[in-house]
């Protein structure tokens, strides 16, 4: 009849070398166990909790370790990332820094395709994990770097804009059910942001796969074109600018952010999250980034809602990231200034509602 026997010795190895990956992918999930759940001191007691899940908890610091481990697990599971490959990602930050870990974890070669100019900074935390690094200009070109690489030396692009919505889990094993498990009941809002839209799409789809009550805001910076996408219903939008947040807001709408699965979008002035990473600091001792900053502001936006309503219930968001590099940057007074932002207006509106729960309208 033709084809390949099932006893084809090429074939049992590249499954037995699949499952054995898969179970180091696992196990090092297991171990690593639940990130925290935490709550954010908020002044007086009207009813309304906010907690965030501390995901900067991962053993490389960030909420992009698990669509990392997913990216893998479902490259794997697909047959699309095969023993020995180089592994090649476009993409300049904790994602890399992910992505390279879990390439050591399971021995494979690591190049992330950076955008921009070479910054030794960027590149220091991927290659002290064994990764390489490359840098391309315009920024825009990485796509199309990261396939030619791939193409030439047989490696796997994990492409995460296209995978990771459908990598992620979302029924129960990974972020959404660890959230849930944790909150004391199902929460009124949970408050994310989205790169490629893999975290907001599991966190929706858990909420309508479990029939909750829950309701999925999504925050989004300037130059990205998620919010006006969702307003307008036009699935096309683009800005053609880059995000100043790390890790949040796209100049185009990416196939991995799900528009029908968002009750709200908060559009965020990119210094209102500088002043919210700092709020966050503030309180928990935790120098974070942007897009934490980001989640903040919008989450005060919808705990301040619900009180003017007289609703109770509680909030839950994500530290994204936190670490050295925050400190350096989002939390340093002289890196903002360069990028030509000025946090301090925000950071008196978010100080007064902390202070009092008075509020000027934070997101609005």
């Amino acid at each position: 009849m033709g084809g390949v026997a099932d006893d084809d010795p090429t074939r049992k190895d590249s499954r037995r070398w699949a499952a054995e990956a898969i179970r180091r992918l696992t196990a090092e999930r297991e171990a690593a166990g639940p990130t925290p759940l935490l709550r954010f001191p908020l002044p007086g007691d009207r009813g309304v909790t906010l907690l965030f899940k501390d995901e900067s908890a991962h053993p490389t610091g960030s909420l992009k370790h698990r669509a990392a481990r997913a990216l893998f697990r479902h490259a794997i599971a697909t047959g699309r990332l095969t023993e020995g490959a180089t592994v090649i990602e476009a993409t300049g930050g904790n994602a890399a820094v992910a992505q390279a870990h879990f390439a050591r974890l399971l021995g494979l070669p690591y190049i992330a395709v950076m955008p921009g100019e070479e910054s030794a900074a960027r590149a220091e935390p991927v290659r002290a994990l064994g990764g390489e690094c490359r840098f391309v200009t315009p920024p825009l070109a990485i796509y199309e770097e990261a396939r030619r690489l791939a193409a030439d030396t047989g490696g796997c692009y994990l492409d995460q804009f296209t995978w990771a919505e459908r990598a992620l889990d979302w029924r129960g094993d990974d972020l959404a059910g660890e959230l849930f498990a944790q909150a004391a009941g199902p929460p009124a809002w949970v408050v994310a942001g989205a790169g490629t839209g893999a975290t907001a799409a599991s966190l929706g789809r858990h909420i309508r796969y479990h029939g909750l009550e829950t309701r999925l805001a999504v925050v989004d910076p300037e130059n990205s074109a998620y919010y006006q996408g969702w307003l307008t219903g036009a699935h096309d939008y683009a800005t053609g600018m880059p995000s100043r947040i790390e890790g949040i807001g796209r100049p185009r709408m990416e196939p991995g952010f799900l528009p029908s699965l968002v009750d709200l979008m908060l559009p965020v002035p990119d210094a209102a999250a500088v002043a919210g990473a700092r709020a966050v600091r503030a309180a928990t001792g935790r120098a974070v980034g942007g897009s934490t900053g980001a989640n903040l502001w919008g989450a005060l936006h919808l705990v301040a809602r619900m009180r003017e309503q007289g609703t109770g219930g509680t909030v839950v968001s994500l530290v994204c990231d936190a670490g050295d590099r925050q400190a350096r940057t989002w939390h340093d007074d002289g890196w903002v200034a360069g990028r030509g932002l000025d946090p301090a207006p925000w950071g008196a509106v978010i100080d007064r509602f902390l202070a009092t729960g008075e509020s000027d309208a934070p997101g609005g």
